[in-house]
């Protein structure tokens, strides 16, 4: 098993923590992140063309910071296919590791990774239904109706790496909304609960992905989002 930590190397603050995810994880890498800020105009419209390319359509453009992570894990799973890893970590560069909880988690998650090859160990409580699929004391594996948003940290199988390359040549929302969506990428996420993760963002200066919106536009997004929340209900209970 490999494990890539996908670190944007500006964001200079979180070196720290990736050193600390660097000695907690097996065989570990840095792995570069794509800099959506950096790309061109043209770069970035090749691969985000618009919002709104898939059902349900997403209701906002994506941030450069959106682009960047969502071409960083891609650039994970080509990896993976490229040097034939059949299993791997992918972690992002803002979360904290409790070393007695997450190994408890990941050697549950290794059990199963052939039969669920998406595990996320989620720095969030999962919310809502959720069906128990294996258990080894307090550690469980569980599938959520809905799938979580965030994709701190993940066991990847190589089918799945393979399938989810085949569906993102061209994105239109977060990588975290696109996985949400079984139903057009074709592979299933289960989640370990405790995962043993949890986030470090605010400590290590803040997020690099969303733009921040003043509180007219804030009210703005809220009817967008909630439709779109209701849709993705929806047929996550199909």
């Amino acid at each position: 098993m490999k494990t890539f930590v996908i670190h944007l190397e500006r964001a200079t603050a979180r070196k720290g923590q990736v050193d600390h995810i660097l000695a907690h994880t097996p065989d570990a890498e840095i792995l570069p992140a794509s800099d959506g800020a950096a790309m061109s105009d043209a770069a970035r419209a090749a691969i985000y063309p618009g919002p709104a390319q898939f059902w349900p359509a997403y209701p906002f453009e994506l941030s450069p910071g959106e682009i960047g992570c969502f071409e960083s894990h891609k650039a994970a799973w080509q990896q993976m296919v490229e040097d034939d890893v059949p299993s791997a970590l992918i972690v992002e560069d803002d979360v904290h590791i409790d070393a007695a909880a997450f190994d408890a988690a990941l050697t549950l998650a290794k059990r199963h990774s052939d039969d669920w090859g998406y595990i996320q160990f989620q720095v969030r409580d999962i919310k809502g239904p959720s069906e128990e699929l294996a258990r080894d004391g307090d550690v469980a594996l569980v599938r959520p109706e809905i799938i979580p948003l965030r994709t701190s940290a993940q066991l990847v199988s190589l089918a799945a790496a393979k399938a989810l390359l085949a569906v993102s040549g061209q994105i239109d929302r977060p990588v975290d909304a696109f996985l949400q969506m079984r139903w057009h990428t074709g592979v299933d996420v289960a989640c370990m609960v405790p995962s043993g993760v949890s986030d470090r963002t605010a400590e290590t200066g803040g997020s690099t992905l969303s733009q921040k919106r003043g509180i007219w536009q804030e009210l703005k997004a809220g009817v967008p989002r909630l439709l779109y929340r209701r849709r993705i209900k929806a047929l996550s209970r199909r």
